[in-house]
């Protein structure tokens, strides 16, 4: 019968296919990278390793955990030379900092340039091997390069 076998089993294999609604996609032979963890960008930074203008690109896009209060707002040390705001690039070292039962919130850093009231600054992982401390004059450079960065 034209050159076809009929009997399907004899030397045709079908491959299987997936259940309807299912795509089955291969992984890309190329991954993109992914972009460096706030962890990573930290101990760059901090060994000299990373530029100030890329910390900021990264730190602009992490989440950033920032402990807090009963009521809404970042909570500020001030028993430092000049006030400021403890977060922290992981959930585990908040939670080494403030305890496993504290509240916290999470922000990126562009909302943290955005929202951090004038005349303070922050500190990165306070309890971490790589702590950060950017000063009021350092925020407000953050800020600076943010909004030359956004609109020239």
């Amino acid at each position: 019968m034209y050159g076809y076998d009929q009997n399907p089993g004899a030397q045709q294999q079908y491959a299987q296919q997936p259940p309807q609604g299912y795509a089955q996609q291969a992984p890309p032979l190329y991954p993109e990278p992914s972009p460096p963890s706030l962890t990573d960008a930290v101990r760059a930074f901090t060994t000299g390793s990373l530029s100030a203008e890329d910390f900021q690109q990264i730190f602009a896009t992490s989440k950033v955990y920032c402990p807090r209060g009963d009521t809404p707002g970042f909570l500020a040390l001030h028993n430092t030379q000049h006030p400021v705001i403890p977060m922290f690039t992981t959930l585990k070292e908040l939670r080494r900092y403030a305890g496993k039962e504290s509240k916290y919130f999470v922000i990126t850093g562009a909302e943290v340039i955005d929202l951090l009231p004038t005349g303070y600054g922050f500190v990165l992982d306070m309890e971490g091997d790589h702590r950060m401390v950017f000063d009021a004059k350092a925020v407000e450079q953050m800020v600076d390069f943010a909004m030359r960065r956004m609109y020239g």
